[in-house]
């Protein structure tokens, strides 16, 4: 059984490796830790660990994130989380029947959990999900490439593309395939992407300049890109609204 400590403190990285170490058997060895979810993210893909153990509240990509994203793999890992606080959390975990370990843990607590570790799945995170309060929005999209997991930051996002039962993620680099709904992405990343068409979704800090087509449609120049986004007549005058408004309040991407 391989075991991936993901905690953004070092002393508790040790201190749960201590503990490991006393408690468990050759079978069970720790084979990664990471400061981060999306550190943990990458090195449970290298080391294909069975067993994550995950502080609920990290930068950059916390513990919830990364169990969103496990939980889509057709045989995941399982999930332990670690926490100093959040009394709302744990009585999500309670009424799943999904461990965690309170801070400081106790060696004897955490043989328990590991024993009784089960597999994390989807079905197990819908449910979860739906006692915890509202989360922030990811930093991170995570992407199922063939050769496995692949990180995307929100901010190198310039849109998001309906594209049959997928979504198109185009940055300026590259696009990618996500299986998620269109509108499941508007509502997590308001303020953020502004709906242009019925199945565009426009990064608002990546909107260059709004220009109006012969035809009189509005059209939208992004940067980092060559084509223009074509909005919807119906959506033109709120379009035009929220990009003054942002613009007014935030600093041009460059």
């Amino acid at each position: 059984m391989k075991i991936l400590i993901a905690d953004d403190e070092k002393l508790a990285r040790l201190r749960l490796k201590s503990l490991i170490n006393e408690i468990t058997t050759e079978d069970v060895r720790i084979v990664a830790e990471a400061e981060n979810g999306r550190v943990a993210l990458q090195k449970w893909q290298e080391t294909g660990a069975d067993i994550l153990l995950l502080d609920i509240r990290m930068p950059d990509m916390d513990g919830l994130s990364v169990a969103r994203e496990v939980a889509k793999i057709e045989a995941p890992p399982a999930i332990i989380f670690t926490t100093a606080y959040d009394e709302h959390a744990l009585q999500a975990f309670d009424a799943n029947a999904i461990d965690y370990l309170l801070k400081p843990i106790r060696k004897e607590r955490l043989l328990n959990a590991l024993q009784k570790a089960q597999v994390f799945n989807r079905a197990k995170w819908d449910d979860l999900k739906q006692w915890l309060p509202e989360n922030s929005v990811r930093s991170h999209l995570c992407i199922q490439l063939q050769a496995g997991l692949h990180l995307v930051p929100i901010k190198d996002v310039v849109f998001f593309q309906a594209d049959q039962k997928y979504v198109i993620v185009k940055t300026p680099e590259k696009a990618y395939l996500l299986d998620e709904s269109l509108k499941a992405l508007e509502d997590e990343f308001a303020g953020l992407f502004i709906r242009i068409h019925r199945n565009t979704l426009v990064s608002l800090r990546h909107i260059e300049v709004l220009q109006r087509q012969l035809d009189g449609r509005l059209s939208i120049q992004c940067l980092g890109i060559d084509e223009k986004l074509i909005v919807s007549r119906r959506l033109a005058a709120k379009v035009r609204s929220c990009f003054k408004e942002f613009k007014a309040n935030k600093t041009p991407l460059r």
